[in-house]
């Protein structure tokens, strides 16, 4: 397998959610493309035309985050569920702090960060746009 990559459903708030995560990860949107510029695009309703059919975040360290907008005009709708949660793994303390309070941020923790009793700084939660987050950072085995 080369990559795995969230692939984000939203409710036309693609771009907004994706600029919210590009404030929090960094990196630029490699891939962006609009209904409108798709054929076929322009027989789509007008306030559909802008949203986004796909778009691409690559971070500065290579990760790739992916989302579309789901359009009721073509019979898509998002059913929000618990059944999945994109972990984190980080380097650092800090760096697992700046993450989640940017991620949690309009959201809602379920678990503050803490030292847990499996040797991790763990912490989850749910941003504003209604993905679930589990945020760790696995200290150094002492040898």
């Amino acid at each position: 397998m080369l990559s795995t990559n969230p692939y984000f459903n939203f409710m036309g708030t693609t771009e907004e959610a994706m600029n919210f995560y590009k404030s929090v990860f960094g990196g630029e949107f490699t891939i962006l493309q609009r209904y409108k510029d798709i054929p076929g695009g322009e027989k789509m309703p007008i306030e559909e035309q802008d949203k986004l059919i796909h778009i691409s975040l690559t971070t500065p360290k290579g990760h790739v985050f992916m989302a579309t907008d789901v359009l009721e005009s073509m019979d898509q709708k998002i059913t929000a569920g618990n059944n999945c949660r994109i972990a984190i793994h980080t380097e650092s303390e800090n760096e697992t702090k700046k993450l989640f309070t940017g991620l949690s941020a309009g959201g809602k923790v379920e678990m503050p960060l803490n030292k847990t009793f499996w040797g991790a700084f763990c912490g989850m939660c749910t941003d504003k746009y209604g993905i679930q987050w589990l945020l760790n950072y696995t200290y150094p085995l002492n040898k």
